[in-house]
């Protein structure tokens, strides 16, 4: 059994648009014996957000305050679009000081990712792409399987993704760990919340885009000079994407042929990570070692924080 966690909500972006879901998820998480902090941050609207712009990077910045004790879990409530607008409004230096040696989880995907990469490169602070509390935890069928790696992860300092999905290339690479939503990291490119990964195992994922739009990101990283710096480029879920005759048989198989023949490193494909139901926590900053074959790959994390 899970010990009793304290979980503290953040809304960084979008607002949660259906109350029932929000309280089905903060109920599942106490009827557990969790003590969840933050709700009115849930609860907050303003235009499409979570509340102000100074309201959701307060949110964050009060994990800086030397007076106030830390969670164990900091969840995000949603994800969609704002997290972007509040990352010069972090105070990365009082997170930095505050969460070096403190074990706590900031967990959340999807726009998430731009705070995750921020947090990485202006505090060294690392972070895990998992599930977030409506969709996941608020889901009408709660998943074992997302819920079981989460908390491998989050209290195990070591964590090992196998995958039976045969890869079209070998690979036995070591490096960081980093990545997240496909869109959100490449509207970071030449931004100051853009980590420099040098020898890194980038993954990425994205929902509801198509295969060009896909490749044109990809290539976007591609031509940035970014792909080139890393060991491998593994591939996530692409869910929500729709076949249109105008494609001629370009699917997501022929984009990443196109995308393996012109990077220079490996792809691994098949992480399950991303919109998905079953899904999986990766701690994003941790280090890692990627071995692929035609027999499938094998993910090994570690060096992250463990809540124990």
């Amino acid at each position: 059994m899970t010990a009793h966690r304290t979980f503290e909500l953040i809304a960084p972006s979008g607002y949660p648009h259906d109350p029932e879901v929000l309280h089905r998820a903060v109920h599942r998480l106490r009827a557990q014996g969790h003590r969840v902090d933050g709700e009115e941050a849930a609860k907050r609207r303003y235009q499409r957000f979570a509340g102000t712009d100074g309201e959701r990077a307060a949110d964050l910045n009060r994990l800086a305050d030397p007076s106030r004790k830390l969670p164990d879990v900091v969840l995000t409530v949603r994800g969609g679009y704002g997290a972007m607008r509040i990352l010069h409004g972090l105070d990365y230096e009082g997170l930095q000081r505050r969460l070096a040696d403190q074990p706590i989880a900031l967990v959340g995907h999807s726009d998430f990712t731009a705070i995750q990469l921020a947090l990485l490169a202006r505090a060294g602070v690392k972070t895990f792409s998992g599930p977030m509390l409506m969709s996941d935890f608020g889901a009408e069928e709660l998943s074992e399987f997302t819920m079981q790696h989460f908390w491998s992860a989050l209290t195990q300092p070591t964590i090992t993704i196998a995958s039976n999905s045969p890869q079209a290339q070998s690979v036995d690479v070591s490096g960081m760990l980093w990545g997240g939503n496909l869109a959100v990291v490449a509207s970071l490119v030449g931004t100051p919340f853009m980590p420099s990964v040098q020898g890194g195992i980038l993954f990425v994922e994205d929902v509801n885009e198509q295969p060009y739009r896909i490749e044109r990101m990809i290539y976007q990283l591609h031509l940035a000079g970014i792909l080139a710096q890393q060991q491998a480029l593994v591939l996530g879920d692409f869910t929500g994407g729709k076949p249109y005759e105008y494609d001629n048989g370009y699917d997501l198989y022929a984009m990443i042929e196109q995308v393996r023949s012109q990077i220079g490193i490996p792809v691994v494909t098949g992480l399950q990570c991303g919109h998905i139901h079953n899904m999986l926590t990766l701690p994003v900053g941790a280090n890692a070692h990627l071995v692929a074959n035609a027999h499938g790959f094998r993910l090994t994390a570690s060096g992250y924080p463990s809540l124990g």
